[in-house]
């Protein structure tokens, strides 16, 4: 295929050469209407670039069928048979995905360690769910994906499940051994999906941890916006084999997904995987060459801790992304939260996930000498100002297996009962009517039907004591719980 083409860039780079009048939305009619302080800000461009698909960039009957063609150079270029863009995010492809699979009321096996857009897809689509739990680190204190044996256990054990959903990377940048999770799906004839969100760039160098659709993966959701070059709210599904039917597939998409596609995301996801047709092997040697000098400089630096390969192995992850920087802090007395605060606050360095122990900065293809001369600039300030820090709060961190929780009731039947709010520290024993979820990075430790435990909450109010944000329970503060009624 000629992947010097991008069919949506070609479109809207026409119908502005064109100088179409639309009589239909957007109102603002090519950023004629926008107000000029708008303008100051975001730019012309981004008002001229913003079109419809249908009776803008393409015909309604899509004769042009240029949003297939894009979709179609996608497939090609990163070795999956179809792929389809959307925009809104992983957070609705993922629910889509997982919708393709299982329907209400039937089980699929899910990674516990999932974002709380997978723990919503389980309460939107009624989805009964056979946790997989991960590895969990308690050096780290941190969770890397579960292993291929874990996955069968539960196959095994429920015989009538629809399929698995494995994350990977984390958040942290573990990965799971996917040819091996894949290898024991189709085993149980079951399809493998993966949430790989943060493995966008995966398909474009063979030094980087295994690319689903080259593992063996069924159906792959990723977000481009992380890793790659696409505004936010880029993502695509990657789809091979027979197991998932691509019309159910698009089908489930149009159940959730919008009316009205933004011609920014089409456009940008058709540019980057252009760009990275043409020099991705190239732009991916660079970041890793970067990521390789940053992460020897991080080493050397005392009060800071370099999560590295050492976290591989049978009871750990099974590859690491070498361009996710995550660096401890605890040394240094203060958390991976006060860390990023302070980061930002002072040299205007704004890294990634942060928690209790550690933060985490990712390197892409579009870092510079400058952009790794600020990081590593200001993480020596932060070694030098770290002492007059306050003292990082105590937070009572679980032991290994007290997050795996009981599962009392199915996560949509607790989230829609009737509810009552308790004091935290009334909570133990009750069924969780709400998510609790520390972010970032995401991944909730209390789901909706889990029975809540006094060393769960201990844990949970303790972290918010030391700064922790918990964006969607009832009560940020977690001085209250809502819990299932009795």
């Amino acid at each position: 295929m000629d992947h010097s083409r991008a069919p949506v860039l070609e479109a809207l780079a026409d119908f502005r050469r064109r100088g179409d009048i639309v009589y239909g939305p957007p109102g603002h009619k090519q950023g004629r209407g926008v107000d000029p302080r708008v303008l100051e800000i975001l730019g012309p461009g981004v008002f001229e670039s913003d079109v419809l698909l249908l009776n803008g960039l393409d015909d309604r009957r899509e004769s042009g069928g240029i949003l297939q063609q894009a979709q179609e150079l996608m497939a090609d270029a990163v070795g999956a048979e179809q792929a389809f863009f959307s925009t809104c995010g992983s957070s609705l492809s993922v629910k889509t995905a997982m919708l393709a699979v299982a329907g209400p009321g039937e089980k699929l096996l899910i990674s516990r360690n999932a974002h709380k857009s997978v723990i919503s897809a389980v309460i939107v689509n009624g989805t009964m769910p056979v946790w997989v739990h991960p590895q969990f680190d308690e050096r780290l204190h941190l969770a890397h994906p579960p292993q291929p044996q874990d996955v069968e256990e539960q196959l095994r054990a429920n015989p009538d499940a629809k399929g698995m959903l494995l994350i990977t990377p984390t958040d942290w940048g573990t990965c799971a051994d996917v040819r091996a999770v894949a290898e024991v799906c189709h085993r149980y004839d079951v399809p493998l999906i993966v949430d790989e969100a943060w493995g966008a760039h995966l398909p474009f160098h063979d030094r980087l941890p295994a690319w689903g659709m080259h593992a063996d993966a069924d159906l792959v959701v990723t977000s481009v916006h992380k890793m790659g070059a696409a505004v936010e709210q880029s993502s695509v599904f990657h789809l091979q084999y027979d197991r998932i039917d691509p019309t159910v597939l698009k089908q489930r998409e149009d159940l959730l997904g919008t009316t009205s596609a933004s011609s920014l995301v089409y456009a940008s996801l058709d540019g980057w995987r252009r760009q990275m047709s043409e020099h991705g092997p190239e732009l991916m040697a660079r970041a890793l060459t970067r990521a390789g000098r940053i992460r020897g400089r991080v080493a050397e630096l005392d009060g800071l801790g370099l999560m590295g390969r050492e976290v591989l192995g049978p009871s750990g992850a099974f590859d690491l992304d070498p361009l996710a920087i995550t660096v401890e802090v605890r040394e240094l007395g203060i958390t991976g939260m006060q860390a990023a605060e302070w980061l930002r606050e002072h040299h205007r360095v704004d890294v990634g996930s942060a928690d209790v122990c550690r933060f985490n900065a990712r390197i892409t293809h579009a870092d510079d000498d400058d952009t790794e001369a600020r990081l590593m600039d200001a993480l020596g300030r932060l070694i030098a100002d770290a002492p007059q820090m306050p003292g990082a709060p105590t937070v009572r961190l679980p032991r290994p297996g007290a997050l795996e929780l009981e599962t009392a009731m199915l996560p949509r039947d607790a989230f829609f009962a009737a509810a009552e709010t308790v004091p935290a520290d009334k909570g133990a024993g009750r069924v969780s009517a709400e998510l609790v979820t520390p972010y970032p990075p995401g991944v909730p430790v209390l789901c909706p039907g889990e029975v809540i435990t006094d060393e769960v909450v201990d844990y949970l109010r303790s972290s918010v004591a030391a700064g922790t944000l918990i964006p969607d329970a009832a009560d940020a503060t977690l001085e209250t719980l809502r819990v299932v009624a009795r």
